[in-house]
């Protein structure tokens, strides 16, 4: 079984989510505190030692129109960190709208108590690599 983890980046939180390409389904974890987008490697070291995962998604933050925020660039660095320290491959997806989706989500599940900064990344990274095995599997 290939486990795939994804992430939602962010300068303050990284949003963190596992799952498994024969499902096609995903999970969240715990999101990961950054400092101005730094994560702490150690945890994430971590986490790929626990997970041992066959590649890794992070989502690229884009305008409705396709083009890039201004924290695109940061995401694709910090996916290019990842691949540089973990040799795993890693790819980016467009996350448009997940944000929005992942508080829609939690709102159902718990009204505004689930509405917590690091649930909402999660969830985002959920959405993101969720929306991945769709695009994967159907092309």
């Amino acid at each position: 079984m290939s486990c795939i983890i994804a992430f939602d980046y962010g300068v303050k939180s990284i949003g963190v989510a596992v799952g498994q390409q024969i499902t096609c389904t995903a999970s969240p974890l715990a999101a990961i505190k950054a400092d101005n987008g730094v994560p702490n490697w150690d945890t994430l070291e971590a986490l790929f030692k626990e997970w041992q995962p066959s590649q890794v998604i992070v989502g690229f933050p884009t305008n409705m129109d396709g083009t890039d925020q201004p924290i695109t660039a940061r995401a694709r660095k910090f996916s290019r960190r990842l691949h540089a320290k973990f040799k795993i491959p890693t790819q980016g997806h467009d996350e448009r709208l997940t944000t929005v989706a992942a508080k829609e989500k939690l709102f159902e599940l718990g009204g505004y108590k689930k509405l917590t900064k690091g649930k909402i990344d999660s969830v985002s990274a959920v959405l993101i690599l969720e929306s991945w095995f769709e695009q994967s599997y159907s092309e």
